[in-house]
């Protein structure tokens, strides 16, 4: 009989599931700004993923009538040269590979940290959440930009594989904070309490009941630290602290060198619009998109 009752429990959560994410995945469909911003992302991410296969040597100079040139309509250098003959499309895409390659594992890095120790604060409570948060509040106590400039200095020279554990070292906080108060809060639920009560083990209760019902939350929790993380990375290569944009474009690097070199070499806007205008098309997608998120997961109203 309670075989029975079981299969029947089990098939009810899992119609239930399937009717919740069909609700959101209509929401979602249905704002158009939202779907257009998470399309952009995808063929950014995509060209970006794809451009050292796809794009010659960012390094390789064009001397003569194409130094500083401006953007052609058609033929060579579409979005025209710097101050050295180098292609600005093909700089732009290999600074675009290089930001998103940071970005994201820094964003997987700082998000699997928060998530588990966010997950155990909240769920454990007591000495040990205190111990966490207090430990999160201490890095929160200065501006992460001051932080990052610091811990850059310090573990200079700085690689793709340094960058990512500095940033997800300081910003794991952003993303245990939103956890820990979603699993508190659904901790204290009558369904998890009824779990419990029946001898459920607490990594079940976690991963099958908990983590699954908030992940609306989790999801729009890192697509916010996704901008962030873009935003500090291109701030800290703008102020020339990491890789120098000779070693390794990135799109912060590149807008520091268009800024620096429009006083000292007298460079085109071209070398500052192009990746400047593509960081900001980048954050203003994913903003977007994490705002349709949140609306597109946010709980049904009860009639």
């Amino acid at each position: 009989m309670s075989g029975v009752l079981e299969a029947g429990v089990t098939t009810t959560r899992e119609s239930s599931g399937r009717s919740s994410r069909g609700r959101t995945w209509r929401r979602l469909m249905a704002q158009p700004v939202t779907v257009a911003a998470g399309a952009v992302l995808v063929v950014l991410f995509v060209a970006g993923a794809l451009a050292p296969r796809i794009a010659p040597n960012p390094s390789t100079v064009h001397l003569g009538r194409w130094v500083n040139h401006a953007p052609m309509l058609s033929g060579w250098h579409f979005l025209g040269t710097d101050n050295l003959g180098r292609d600005m499309l093909v700089r732009t895409l290999y600074g675009l590979h290089e930001t998103e390659q940071s970005a994201l594992l820094a964003t997987l890095l700082a998000s699997i940290v928060g998530i588990a120790l966010g997950g155990i604060a909240g769920y454990r409570g007591g000495w040990l959440d205190s111990a966490i948060m207090r430990l999160g509040d201490m890095l929160g106590v200065f501006p992460a930009i001051m932080l990052l400039l610091i811990a850059y200095t310090y573990f200079l020279p700085v690689t793709v594989e340094k960058e990512t554990l500095i940033i997800g070292f300081f910003l794991w906080i952003q993303v245990a904070r939103v956890v820990r108060a979603e699993i508190a809060s659904l901790s204290a639920r009558e369904f998890v309490q009824a779990e419990f009560s029946l001898g459920a083990s607490d990594r079940r209760i976690f991963f099958r009941h908990l983590l699954p019902n908030g992940s609306s939350t989790i999801i729009v929790a890192v697509t916010s630290l996704l901008g962030q993380v873009i935003i500090l990375e291109a701030t800290l290569e703008f102020f020339q602290v990491g890789v120098p944009s000779a070693v390794r474009p990135t799109l912060g690097n590149l807008i520091g060198d268009a800024q620096s070199g429009s006083l000292a070499y007298g460079l085109g806007w071209w070398t500052l619009v192009v990746p400047a205008g593509l960081l900001i098309l980048i954050l203003v997608c994913v903003n977007l998109l994490g705002d349709g998120l949140a609306e597109a997961l946010r709980p049904a109203r009860p009639r």
